[in-house]
Order: C-alpha cells, then sequence, then structure tokens
C-alpha cells in the first residue's frame, strides 16, 4: 500500500489558527486562496517569478506558490487580510494608497507584503544587491531610490506603478512606526 498523501495541518494566519486537511503537495497559496477564502493573496505566474502572491512568513517575505503549506505549519503567516491594524491601514498601504502606488491593483498586495518586509530589512541593516558599502562598520545605508527598486525586484508591475511603489516604500519607511526614528539622510533620493 502506498504511504498517504494528505494529512490535516494547523496553519496560523492573520494570529489566527486554522486546521485543515491537505494534500502534502498543496502550496501555501494554494491553501489560502482556495481552501480558507483568503483572496488578497494573488495568483500570478504560479512560478515564484512575479511577486503577486508574495506573504510574510515569521516576517520574511515569500512567494507563496512555492511554499509548501505543510512547511508553514507551525509559522506565523501574514497575508495582506492582517497587515492593517483593525480600521487603520498599515502605512505602507496607506503610502499605496495616498500616491496611486498602484493601477490595476492585481500586484498590490504581493507588493505592499515585500515593501513591508524591505523596509524592517533595511532598518535592521540588511545590505543589498545596491548596497555600495556592506561593511557592518558602515552602518545602515540610506535608502534610496536604486536601494528600494532592488528590494522589491522580486515584485513586477504589469502596470508600470514602478515611480509611485519607489515614493509610497519611501514614504512608508519614514514612519516611525515601521522604522523607528530616523534622519532625512536615511531616505534621500529615494522619491
Amino acid at each position: 500500500m502506498a504511504p498517504s498523501t494528505a494529512g490535516a495541518i494547523t496553519l496560523t494566519i492573520n494570529g489566527e489558527k486554522h486546521t485543515l486537511p491537505v494534500d502534502n503537495r498543496t502550496t501555501l497559496l494554494d491553501a489560502l486562496r482556495e481552501r480558507l477564502g483568503l483572496t488578497g493573496t494573488k495568483k500570478g505566474c504560479d512560478q515564484g517569478q512575479c511577486g503577486a502572491c508574495t506573504v510574510l512568513l515569521d516576517g520574511r517575505r515569500v512567494v507563496s506558490c512555492l511554499q509548501l503549506a505543510v512547511a508553514a505549519e507551525g509559522r506565523e503567516i501574514t497575508t495582506i487580510e492582517g497587515v492593517a491594524d483593525g480600521d487603520r491601514l498599515h502605512p505602507v498601504q496607506q503610502a499605496f494608497l495616498d500616491l496611486d502606488g498602484y493601477q490595476c491593483g492585481y500586484c498590490t498586495p504581493g507588493q505592499i507584503c515585500s515593501a513591508i518586509a524591505a523596509i524592517e530589512e533595511h532598518a535592521a541593516g540588511w545590505p543589498s544587491a545596491a548596497t555600495a558599502d556592506v561593511r557592518p562598520e558602515a552602518g545602515v545605508p540610506p535608502l534610496t531610490a536604486d536601494e528600494i527598486r532592488e528590494r522589491m525586484s522580486g515584485n513586477l508591475c504589469r502596470c508600470g506603478a514602478y515611480v509611485s511603489i519607489v515614493q509610497a516604500v519611501a514614504r512608508a519607511a519614514e514612519d516611525p512606526a515601521l522604522a523607528g526614528p530616523t534622519d532625512e539622510t536615511n531616505v534621500a533620493g529615494a522619491a
């Protein structure tokens, strides 16, 4: 008899536990959308290349179309539905809204989840491929437009709203609730 490829898992999504039976080959994206009705996370390429399905897994961004649901068990999953604080939008959501960081809106949930993580990575001093000086003693690099573009490069926008997206990420990064106190040079040249 062949071993079973199905089982029950418990996923913690946006602070709420969900137990569901799944085939072990089910992606996190399909579990979110098809099994739990969390359709804010979008299915784009289904190959991990467009970023439309980006969610946060323990605060780190992942493309959920390549993440197996069973591998997310016991970890904290945050989808676009969970980033706001009640009726108060997350600062990244508000910046996208204020600066038109979207057009058709299809990629926007993944862009926002990715931007939240990118801002946190930057604030923690993680370098990117655009970081000129990666030595620890150099400190946190300025969050320039080039830094933002590089950090957001895994998320594609077919409408081409990139200028507004970069501006929205820069504005959100200035929010003290996200990155703590920053000086004005931290986002110099990002707009």
